[in-house]
């Protein structure tokens, strides 16, 4: 079960004409804005990064909005593994469960997400937050995810997880942003 002081959220490259291209992105970019708000009311923190931003474009208006307070790593390397400020960012948290969410699920969030499980990591993808230019592509991605050990997860069903009880602190707004 995932544990808010256990808990760290890795969003992963919603940018540029790239998040509006992928499978379903509406519903992906609304599930993503959830999940980042719904973690900071619970206090969990968060990693973003962007994939050669000068190329991909930054990270998209609505998701970017959320992470004004949060530091975007800028990498080259699909996984975010490739980048040693992501790594140092991550480990500072000392928190071993991942909620891993991006694009584009069978390319980056693949190699991270395969990266994190070799670093003995507990990788949640949420499903519902992640994707990839095809349905197929998206698919194959969660399935290797899976295969790996990754654990499949969804915003709601992630963000509850963490509460635990309706007495949460957080319960009320995280329950808004829900509905």
């Amino acid at each position: 079960m995932l544990e808010i002081p256990a808990t760290v959220l890795v969003v992963v490259d919603f940018q540029g004409k790239l998040a509006r291209m992928v499978d379903r992105s509406e519903t992906v970019l609304r599930n993503a804005q959830i999940l980042i708000q719904g973690v900071k009311h619970l206090d969990i923190p968060i990693v973003a990064t962007e994939q050669y931003p000068q190329g991909l474009g930054r990270t998209v208006e609505e998701i970017a909005v959320h992470l004004a307070d949060i530091p975007v790593i800028e990498k080259t390397a699909f996984s975010c593994f490739g980048s040693t400020a992501f790594q140092d960012r991550l480990a500072s948290f000392k928190r071993r469960q991942v909620l891993l969410c991006g694009i584009e699920t069978h390319v980056c969030v693949f190699q991270t997400a395969r990266d994190l499980l070799a670093h003995d990591y507990d990788v949640y993808l949420v499903t519902d937050a992640v994707s990839s230019r095809t349905p197929e592509n998206r698919q194959l991605g969660i399935h290797r995810i899976e295969k790996m050990g990754g654990i499949l997860t969804s915003a709601e069903m992630a963000l509850f997880e963490l509460m635990r009880d309706s007495t949460a602190h957080a319960f009320k707004a995280v329950s808004n942003l829900v509905k």
